[in-house]
């Protein structure tokens, strides 16, 4: 059943709020170290306040070294993972459209894998970016070239182009030089990873939400505008080329730094605008901050699954999500069309 009105939006959006910081909070307290909630709650106070923590060393960095970057990481980059996907999907007006689809994964990959290799992984955030950056750029130039402007089809296909490029010229870098533990890395990161979240991740992934998620939330009226077409947008007053070149470029930048810090997370920016417009429907204004925060919830229990799953062995996340996104798309699939 779908929410009604503004009423039913702000009363979901709520819930998912209280939702989200209910498993920020369980998150925090599952793990290895087996740490109980009054001890996570030390741990913090004790950080914000100044006050002398009663809990060991070792717990006290395991729950803020570790523990909560990770999980606010997650939080972020699953909020702007699905945002950015609810806004390609809307400006391409293609429903199977996703974060990546402008080649956005395949160029962070390159970059991630050269700075790993050459073993200065403290650039890596700085190597994904520019390399998710350099094919957002590629992809652009070659969808516009001709003077035919930035055509949906033609940016889906120069994406495609694009990204199978990158990942050719990552699967050959790897296959020719890594080794061992670089090996493990790169695969590592590939496949999506918050393991090594600190709190820089955090600020790169919360600041990219707040300088660039929170303009994409005020750009409602304008994705509508698109889902009727761009002479209609047009007729409605949007300047068609100019605010998808500003919107395609937005959620390049917002992708860009959520990947800089978390690999390739897939089916976030998929699954979840699709699972949000079945329930609120297809206004922006309702769907943008509710993926958003749907993202992030989904984001922080699949980080939690894959870190406590195997226990002492983690998986990355983003297998987590594969696993649980194929099903689910499915089955989206299915009920879209036993109501056609």
């Amino acid at each position: 059943m779908r929410a009604a009105g503004r009423t039913g939006t702000v009363a979901l959006a709520i819930v998912l709020a209280v939702v989200l910081c209910a498993s920020l909070a369980v998150a925090s307290v599952l793990g290895t170290a087996g740490l109980p909630p009054t001890a996570v709650l030390d741990a913090v106070l004790a950080r914000l306040t100044g006050a002398a923590s009663g809990l060991d060393p070792l717990d006290e960095a395991i729950v803020w070294q570790l523990r909560l970057p990770r999980i606010l990481t997650a939080a972020a980059v699953g909020a702007g993972l699905a945002l950015a996907g609810a806004v390609m999907q809307a400006v391409t007006r293609n429903r199977l459209a996703d974060p990546y689809l402008l080649g956005l994964s395949s160029g962070a990959s390159v970059g991630a894998v050269g700075v790993l290799l050459l073993g200065v992984g403290l650039l890596l955030p700085v190597a994904a970016f520019a390399g998710a950056l350099a094919a957002l750029a590629l992809t652009l130039v070659i969808a516009s070239a001709g003077g035919r402007g930035l055509e949906p089809g033609r940016m889906i296909l120069a994406g495609v182009a694009v990204s199978a490029f990158g990942s050719a010229l990552t699967s050959l870098v790897i296959f020719w030089t890594a080794t061992g533990d670089s090996y493990r890395e790169i695969v590592s990161w590939l496949l999506g990873s918050l393991a090594g979240a600190r709190w820089p991740a955090v600020a790169i992934a919360a600041g990219a939400l707040l300088v660039v998620g929170l303009p994409l939330l005020r750009s409602a009226r304008t994705l509508d505008a698109f889902a009727f077409g761009d002479t209609a947008a047009a007729a409605l007053g949007v300047p068609v080329v100019r605010t998808r070149w500003l919107l395609m470029v937005a959620t390049a930048l917002l992708t860009g730094a959520m990947v800089s810090v978390s690999g390739a997370i897939g089916f976030i920016g998929l699954v979840v605008p699709h699972a949000v417009r079945l329930v609120v429907g297809a206004r922006h204004r309702r769907l943008l901050p509710l993926a958003a925060l749907t993202g992030a919830i989904v984001l922080v229990w699949a980080d939690t699954a894959a870190r406590t799953l195997l226990d002492p062995r983690e998986l990355p996340v983003g297998i987590v999500t594969a696993v649980l996104g194929t099903p689910v798309f499915v089955a989206l699939l299915l009920r879209r069309r036993g109501r056609a």
